[in-house]
């Protein structure tokens, strides 16, 4: 018999746990993709609780209703369009005025509501309890305590949201109300916003709702972006002015103030007669912690310093493990050779140990190093440690014309690019948006560690692997900040506004969360080395093997022999082209056609510069790929080889989502050309200084 379907949406404030109950909720069984239109993450999962299927979308984390930024139009329009039949909207209850004022929000939406007060057991070890039942009447919604880190209340959530959506648990719905003078405002807005054919062609579901056109007046007085580009009434674009001039002029405050503090008035109200402080306040192990994280001085030495220690745990323990891929690609390449029948095709031979083996090969020895950088800033990310970092950036950001929750995005692209330009949605602004999105790539992404893993072990020593890794991403840093600012010099020379974040409590990061999403990233790593980069590796073998200078392909023929049947190939052809523009960075036509490469994904460097020297150095395999770079190169081009790989050139999959996201190829063009000029001339200028002092 099929189960009955219940469709929920969890809502909730940014680090309320909101997605740690998601994961409860729904294990293994999630869908990740984007909403229809817009390149915002949706996450979509089921569960199964009694006779009923439940249907659970994680909406984007928002601090209220008002569409000020792509994720909080998203979560809103959700609720709005799709008509879930509960809304969990998950609270922080250590922080739980901060957290509510979203709650009232929907209450004036007037959604079927559970409300999950999480982090209880912080809560209580900060002496707070809780009459949930008062503010269960408070709020028109069952309230479930729960500890979403330790699994704990997941079967009363599901309990709570089946009787609601059922019609089995009924509670007083409370209409938020609120002085005269703003009811008199809203009142004369409502009137009108029935009447306006842009509003109801945008918003129609909620013209069919009670509290639906009370709800669009409140958000029009608010000066909703949204909402206020769609009415085609000049009329009720009068009214809206005149009651916010009116309210301005008496209370010397807009709407949005004054509604904001009769929401958080209501909130303080509930609180005080249920809300039960145990013991004196005392300052926290987090607040004392932030005493020095949060360091106007000592922030920034701090963050540096985790940065090194994440780089130093990725270079070290993800040594051997690496050493044993190394191995087993080899052994399974040299069993090939051996095994091959005498009279088979050496073309294919060919293909599968030079090209696939040589090139997916060369870039799967690095996974190691990815699932460890993944794991580090998981932990990161979930401890609360990344509102920090945006935190104590804040003061420099400000001065390049942007604020600290850029860092955020700027952060993740320690991850991947693409996912870091998509996060620029959380900003308030299109311009901050647009130069976010546009520096981002010049953080190291996890396809450029390979490329890391591969150089500076093959030319510096190993005392100073994990120094060099802090360098080159802190380089990166560095330059993005240095264009941002060049930005907002020339491009985009409208100030920023200032930071406004919330630093969320310490806690442990649980286990699920953090290896969900080491998998989620390093199953894209794995899923791009199985497409893009086996793809990219094959066409590169065959553009390295052919034409053909000599007929006779067999492993007799000298090392020099083969070396000249590369350099005859379209590949080889195609490097000696370029190469006289490569030669002021100190690259070959090899290190050229490498980079032409990458362009599809940055690791492809590895595997095409794999490919070249298999094809070349075929009788001598015993050679690593970094000992023929140690040969073949110097520790200046190697360094010249990370600073371009860093800077220019962005990947396909990157300038396919700024296209998406800022709506123009034309920022596409801007961004891959100016970095790539960029990094043409800091690698000169590095390369040609290096050799005139000697190195």
């Amino acid at each position: 018999m099929a189960k009955k379907k219940i469709r929920i949406a969890i809502a909730g404030n940014p680090n309320s746990g909101k997605t740690t109950i998601f994961n409860n909720l729904t294990g293994a069984r999630q869908r990740v993709g984007n909403y229809p239109g817009v390149t915002v993450e949706k996450k979509t999962g089921t569960c199964v609780h009694g006779e009923y299927e439940l249907e659970i979308v994680d909406l984007p984390g928002t601090y209220n209703l008002t569409a000020w930024s792509l994720d909080e139009k998203v979560a809103r329009d959700f609720i709005i369009n799709e008509q879930p039949d509960v809304v969990i909207d998950v609270v922080d209850s250590s922080n739980l005025e901060r957290n509510l004022y979203l709650t009232t929000q929907l209450m004036e939406l007037d959604v079927p509501l559970v409300l999950a007060f999480n982090m209880t057991d912080v809560a209580h070890a900060d002496g707070i309890s809780f009459k949930l039942d008062t503010l269960s009447v408070s709020f028109g919604a069952p309230i479930v305590p729960m500890v979403g880190h330790k699994n704990r209340g997941t079967a009363d959530l599901l309990d709570a949201v089946v009787a609601v959506a059922t019609g089995k648990l009924i509670q007083q719905k409370h209409v938020m109300r609120y002085r005269h003078d703003l009811e008199d405002a809203i009142r004369s807005v409502a009137g009108l916003v029935e009447k306006d054919e842009g509003l109801r062609n945008s918003y129609g579901p909620l013209f069919s709702r009670p509290a639906g056109l009370r709800w669009m007046a409140i958000k029009l007085l608010e000066q909703d972006p949204d909402l206020t580009e769609r009415i085609s009434s000049a009329e009720l674009r009068e009214v809206i002015d005149i009651n916010i001039k009116q309210l301005t002029e008496l209370f010397g405050d807009s709407f949005t103030v004054l509604i904001a503090d009769y929401r958080y008035g209501y909130i303080a109200g509930a609180c005080h007669e249920a809300v039960i402080k145990t013991v004196d306040l005392r300052r926290t192990a987090s607040d004392m912690a932030d005493v020095f994280i949060t360091h106007p001085v000592l922030g920034m030495p701090i963050f540096l310093l985790m940065m090194y220690i994440v780089f130093l745990f990725t270079f070290k323990v993800g040594e051997v493990p690496m050493g044993w891929l190394d191995g087993l690609f080899g052994w399974v390449a040299g069993g090939i050779m051996k095994m091959w029948p005498v009279g088979w095709s050496e073309e294919i031979r060919s293909l599968i140990v030079d090209g696939i083996i040589g090139g997916v090969g060369g870039v799967l020895v690095f996974l190691p190093n990815i699932l460890i950088l993944f794991f580090f800033i998981a932990v990161l990310e979930y401890s609360g440690y990344m509102a920090r970092a945006a935190f104590v950036m804040d003061r420099l950001m400000h001065r390049i014309g942007l604020h600290g929750k850029s860092f955020i995005p700027m952060l993740i692209g320690f991850g991947c690019s693409v996912p870091a330009i998509m996060a620029t949605r959380t900003l308030d602004t299109r311009r901050d948006r647009l130069v976010t999105m546009l520096i981002v790539p010049l953080m190291s992404c996890g396809a450029r560690l390979p490329i890391y893993a591969l150089i500076i072990p093959a030319f510096f020593p190993v005392k100073y692997h994990s120094l060099m890794l802090w360098l080159i991403y802190l380089t990166g840093i560095i330059m993005a900040i240095l264009a941002a600012k060049l930005l907002g010099l020339t491009v985009f020379k409208e100030m920023s506004r200032g930071l406004v974040i919330e630093l969320p409590p310490y806690r442990m990061p649980t286990v699920k969360c953090v290896l969900i999403h080491v998998w989620e990233r390093s199953w894209l790593y794995l899923r791009k080395a199985g497409t893009i980069i086996l793809g990219v590796s094959v066409l590169m073998w065959v553009l390295v093997s052919y034409p053909r200078k000599h007929d006779d392909q067999s492993d007799a023929l000298t090392a020099e022999i083969k070396a000249e049947q590369v350099a005859y190939s379209a590949a080889g052809r195609i490097g000696h082209f370029i190469e006289p523009a490569l030669r002021p960075m100190g690259f070959d036509w090899r290190i050229g056609t490498a980079l032409i490469g990458a362009i599809a994904a940055k690791e492809v460097f590895v595997s095409q510069l794999g490919v070249v020297y298999s094809l070349e150095r075929a009788e001598e395999r015993t050679e690593s790929l970094q000992d023929i770079l140690r040969e073949k190169y110097t520790p200046l081009t190697g360094l010249c080889i990370m600073l371009f790989c860093l800077i220019g050139t962005p990947c396909a999959p990157t300038c396919a989502v700024v296209r998406s996201e800022s709506g123009s190829w034309g920022w596409v063009l801007f961004q891959f050309c100016g970095l790539t000029i960029l990094a043409y001339i800091v690698t000169t200028a590095v390369y040609q200084t290096g050799v005139w002092l000697g190195f």
